[in-house]
């Protein structure tokens, strides 16, 4: 476990084909606490790619880069599959990971790999990249705070065109529409947002329901569209998915309702917080403040708790993903099944 506080901390990087790793390594490399030391990748264009924009050192496989390179912590960017092996070789070769969300391809994965980050005493942080939204961050507070009263429903809908309409890459595209590599399709895609939303604000669901399909794209295998609703006793929440959908509007938005309040967390950077009250039934902007440097993105604050031994943002730590890969499960037998399904997922 990597607590440097004098010194900058040497990062490997696992995998490149998850398009998420540029934005993150760009991020990094103005991070003067930070190296990047290699990558890990059997792809050669993304290795050359990384070496040129970087001047990293490259391997084609985790194996090489664990035992020729002297690192502290590793970010994890393959598949999800990819991902579960790759965490638990990196935690026991004694090294702390930053995944991508959603942690895993399955249930068993994610539990095999906080077993090992356990028993290791490594720490596991889970990138949710809306977490780093100024307006979200203010919206748990006032959460925190009572401010609209006791939670009892939230709703998240992410939905675009499709990965490879919107420009994913080749790389990208070829494991998301792969449900072993990826664990499923637009599922677990995109609904594992609203489900660890709904793991943060409301606990772990004693239900699921969902549904899910091929509606429109017929060059794929795996589903385009799903909905999950999440049932608990005196609330309910819902994670709507779409790679099928014309334009962003009702794209990426947060709702939480509560019994004093409803707050919208709206996307992006630059997106606003509204809250609505008895005595503002439509709802008005709230004012948030710009926050810390090490809360505005992943690898900022990745760096910043492994140097100062503060905790991960409270819905980037690893139970809360790990909850929410059992909801994701849990839907995907839901969508199968046709039928309710309890948790936890020994009881089905």
């Amino acid at each position: 476990m990597a607590t440097k506080k004098n010194s900058s901390i040497r990062l490997g990087i696992i995998g490149l084909t998850h398009d998420h790793v540029w934005d993150n390594l760009k991020d990094l490399k103005g991070n003067r606490d930070a190296v990047i030391v290699a990558v890990a990748d059997e792809n050669e264009s993304l290795r050359e790619r990384a070496l040129k924009e970087y001047g990293c050192r490259a391997h084609e496989n985790v194996q090489t880069l664990l035992e020729s390179e002297e690192l502290d912590a590793v970010l994890v960017y393959g598949d999800n599959a990819e991902g579960e092996v790759a965490t638990i070789l990196a935690a026991d070769a004694g090294l702390d990971v930053l995944i991508e969300k959603p942690m895993a391809a399955t249930l068993t994965g994610a539990d095999e790999m906080i077993a090992t980050v356990r028993n290791s005493k490594t720490r596991l942080m889970v990138n949710w990249p809306t977490a780093w939204w100024p307006q979200l961050q203010h919206a748990m507070k006032l959460v925190e705070q009572g401010t609209v009263g006791r939670v009892w429903q939230t709703k998240y809908r992410a939905a675009h065109c499709g990965p490879r309409e919107m420009g994913a890459s080749a790389a990208f595209c070829e494991w998301l529409y792969d449900a072993d590599r990826n664990g499923g399709g637009a599922l677990i895609d995109y609904c594992c947002y609203g489900a660890a939303l709904a793991r943060f604000f409301l606990g772990v669901p004693s239900r699921v329901t969902a549904m899910s399909g091929r509606l429109c794209k017929e060059d794929i295998i795996v589903e385009d569209n799903a909905v999950l609703l999440m049932q608990y006793p005196g609330a309910l929440a819902i994670a709507e998915a779409s790679w099928t959908q014309v334009g962003y509007m009702s794209s990426y938005f947060t709702t939480i309702y509560g019994t004093k309040g409803t707050l919208i967390v709206e996307p992006g950077a630059d997106g606003r917080l509204l809250l609505a009250t008895e005595k503002d039934p439509y709802g008005k902007p709230v004012k948030f403040p710009k926050p810390a440097p090490h809360l505005r993105n992943a690898t900022a604050h990745f760096v910043h708790c492994l140097k100062t031994g503060e905790e991960f943002h409270p819905l980037c730590q690893d139970r809360i993903a790990r909850d929410a890969q059992e909801i994701l499960e849990a839907g995907i037998v839901a969508a199968d099944s046709g039928s309710a399904v309890s948790l936890p997922l020994s009881m089905h």
